[in-house]
């Protein structure tokens, strides 16, 4: 009887173990990569982890927000942020794991020193990705910024514009789209890597390693701190992920942790 009720004991709880179950959005490159290689990993601590791929960048919060997700991994705490304020949303970040360094391309010019008088010039339309697109050019000198204009700022703080570069806004996604159809794009290192761009190779401008916009595991205040949300967090910061992200990626991804 003793052994019986011992078994019994043992299946219950490797069964409330294995009942453990994340469903996080993600998009595809290099999120969704870096959790498919996690998944096994959580697998042994019990913890079930389904990928659900996004390719925008709205859906994934409000779906988290709603309860349909548990989590998700696609953004930067000031995307987060503004998103929060926005929609009136309380996602909260978990953990921070990578850097994107966010770069320009052209399918046209090889250096930024040949950018035409009144190139076409196209950057995300969120308030965060597309400030940090003009960010990256003030710094590289083709515009000047509006004092005080920061991860926020539009086409409408530009000070100075030399080149009178025609900038316009596009939905992220369709960035590497329209590559061919102008100048120079400024697109989010996830959405290069999908279009099979080589950021450290191909960027005619791009930001340093130490960029602040680290990529982060978001969920809910009220399953942050739950143990599958946190096992998952402790195997985003292993050293195979670390090592994982190094050999993949080559310095188009760089771990935050």
């Amino acid at each position: 009887m003793k052994k019986l009720i011992a078994a019994l004991a043992t299946v219950a709880a490797f069964s409330a173990q294995a009942a453990d179950e994340l469903n996080v959005a993600a998009t595809a490159v290099p999120h969704a990569e870096i959790l498919e290689f996690v998944k096994p990993k959580l697998a042994e601590q019990g913890v079930g982890l389904n990928v659900k791929v996004f390719t925008d960048y709205v859906q994934p919060n409000i779906q988290v927000a709603e309860k349909r997700l548990d989590a998700n991994f696609f953004q930067h705490q000031p995307y987060l942020d503004e998103f929060n304020k926005g929609k009136g949303t309380e996602l909260v970040s978990v953990a921070g794991v990578h850097i994107e360094p966010f770069g320009a391309y052209s399918s046209k010019l090889k250096s930024l020193e040949e950018l035409p008088d009144g190139a076409n010039v196209v950057i995300p339309n969120d308030a965060t990705n597309g400030g940090r697109a003009l960010l990256l050019l003030a710094k590289a000198g083709v515009i000047t910024l509006k004092d005080g204009a920061g991860i926020t700022a539009t086409p409408k703080d530009i000070a100075e514009n030399p080149k009178h570069i025609k900038v316009r806004e596009l939905e992220a996604a369709t960035l590497p789209r329209v590559l061919t159809q102008v100048d120079l794009a400024l697109i989010n290192t996830n959405y290069a890597l999908e279009a099979k761009l080589n950021p450290t190779q191909d960027a005619l401008v791009i930001e340093g390693s130490d960029s602040p916009y680290v990529n982060i595991l978001v969920a809910r205040p009220d399953n942050k701190d739950s143990g599958a949300m946190q096992k998952l967090a402790a195997a985003l910061h292993s050293e195979e992920v670390r090592q994982f992200i190094n050999e993949k990626y080559k310095g188009a991804v760089v771990p935050a942790f």
